[in-house]
């Protein structure tokens, strides 16, 4: 091939990258990030003989208050039925989002229900190189300021509509006559988590012992674990939320390793496990919107008697 072959060759190569790669922006900007689906699993971890209990996880929203279609859609989640709620914060992304939130969870507030708070519920997020999502998570964040996002306001609403904080607590629910106990922590991204408030081995007089955190950095997950927690509910990894296909996720945004970036895993620690999943939520930071191969997601658990050991594949 003549040089002016090669050259024109090269020019028509570099042009359909850029249209693929343009293409896969404007996807990943305009339709996936908007394209919301329920996930749904079965989760082996109630008493033998005990009618399953439906769990609706919803983590990150990061809404913003002109989000009407997020809005809108959350507050359809209500029509699954669930029997418990469990948000796993970063619900905030504006300090007028706790009106339109409370709309988006709508008839949910009726339902018991149990929260933790994530960074972007006391944080607004602020533009940011996004080359840095994609390096380790290797340090967690110091915050230099106070929180500047009405989280307070957030708090007690969820409280006065009877959802349960677990921020650093612990309480315990009866939900469809079974008694459900419940350990969480405050976000452990930023360091709000204090473990040691709520350690303890699992009272064995519970139908079930749930551990809930936003980010799930295996300090927590192992200290839950290694308490006898057999379910762990978390958040804030987006699920990655730029996946290469048929890959998967490239980061996690903490210690957590890709293979568990979301969905339902099995977590083990000093000879015991864990039922743990991931949700990869419903929003993102207002100054990187976009998901590519990684569909904003609900999910709702279907929770059935135990097969022993717990496995559930990872």
């Amino acid at each position: 091939m003549s040089l002016r072959g090669i050259a024109s060759a090269t020019l028509k190569t570099t042009a359909v990258a850029g249209a693929v790669g343009a293409a896969c922006v404007a996807y990943a900007a305009g339709i996936e990030v908007r394209w919301f689906t329920v996930r749904r699993f079965t989760v082996p971890v109630l008493p033998e003989g005990t009618a399953p209990l439906k769990v609706l996880h919803l983590s990150d929203l990061h809404l913003m208050p002109a989000q009407e279609r997020k809005i809108r859609w959350v507050s359809e989640l209500a029509s699954l039925d669930p029997d418990l709620v469990v948000t796993t914060g970063d619900n905030l992304a504006h300090e007028d989002s706790v009106r339109p939130l409370l709309r988006a969870y709508g008839d949910l507030l009726d339902l018991p229900g149990v929260f933790v708070f994530g960074s972007n519920d006391y944080w607004k997020p602020h533009f940011k190189n996004p080359g840095k999502y994609l390096l380790p998570a290797t340090k967690q964040r110091h915050k230099p300021h106070g929180p500047d996002l009405p989280y307070e306001e957030m708090r007690r609403a969820f409280s006065d509509a009877g959802w349960v904080d677990l921020n650093n607590l612990k309480a315990t629910l009866k939900v469809n006559g079974l008694r459900l106990d419940f350990a969480g922590t405050d976000d452990p991204h930023i360091r709000r988590d204090r473990y040691a408030d709520v350690a303890g081995e699992i009272d064995p007089g519970a139908d079930l012992s749930i551990g809930v955190t936003h980010a799930p950095y295996q300090r927590v997950l192992n200290a839950f674990v290694g308490d006898g927690y057999p379910l762990v509910l978390a958040g804030h990894t987006h699920g990655g939320q730029l996946a290469v296909p048929f890959y998967g996720a490239l980061v996690t945004n903490c210690d957590l390793d890709t293979s568990r970036v979301k969905g339902l895993s099995t977590w083990g620690y000093a000879g015991r496990q864990a039922a743990l999943h991931v949700s990869a939520g419903l929003g993102t930071s207002p100054y990187a919107p976009v998901r590519f191969a990684c569909r904003p997601e609900a999910t709702l658990l279907t929770l059935v008697p135990r097969v022993n050991p717990i496995s559930l594949g990872r």
